[in-house]
């Protein structure tokens, strides 16, 4: 008999939530995450990264052959050159241009800006990641890509969500000068990480 394409299965839900969160919980996106937290609006941030897991998690259940399709070394290649790029834009910032970004980012147009900003970082972070190979491989293998797709994406909310508490958390507790040149190091280092990998 074989098994409904959509059927449910709790027992591969848990399982594909464990090994999706163990996997991303220490991995460079969660660090990305916590940071860009500490710099925009948390609501907006994990949107954008919660959007960007859900779209990696589709492409891994529907589409796992289509990880192939972008080169993973240019994707790599983009993604170190883009958290370069934020280090060096938040080691510059001045802390006046600081203050008026952050009062910016409560209209609409900088909530969606730090959304699509958010998502863009994940995306091009994430993509061929090894949370995204296991969806696709658990798809795979057991035939019930809703069970594993939900099972994906609840870990990665699960570990956006905390990635953003904490990265707010530290914004409220720190001087915001500190936080900003602490994000810059660790985006430069994740970046330089990215690039050294890729090489």
């Amino acid at each position: 008999m074989s098994v409904p394409f959509w059927s449910f299965d709790p027992v591969l839900y848990a399982s594909t939530f464990g090994l999706v969160f163990l996997s991303e919980l220490p991995d460079k996106t969660a660090l990305a995450t916590m940071v860009m937290a500490t710099r925009r609006r948390p609501a907006a941030v994990f949107a954008g990264v919660t959007g960007a897991f859900i779209f990696q998690s589709f492409v891994a259940v529907l589409f796992g052959g289509a990880l192939n399709l972008l080169p993973a070394h240019w994707v790599r290649l983009g993604a170190g050159a883009l958290f370069l790029f934020f280090a060096w834009k938040l080691w510059t910032q001045s802390d006046e241009a600081e203050e008026v970004e952050g009062v910016r980012g409560w209209r609409a147009s900088g909530f969606a800006r730090t959304v699509g900003a958010a998502f863009l970082v994940i995306v091009l972070a994430e993509w061929g990641d090894l949370s995204q190979l296991t969806t696709a491989a658990l798809a795979a293998k057991h035939g019930r890509p809703l069970t594993v797709f939900l099972g994906a994406v609840s870990a990665l909310a699960s570990v956006t969500a905390i990635a953003v508490t904490v990265g707010h958390g530290l914004k409220a507790r720190f001087h915001p000068g500190k936080v900003r040149r602490v994000a810059a190091a660790l985006f430069a280092l994740v970046g330089t990480l990215i690039l050294v990998r890729s090489a």
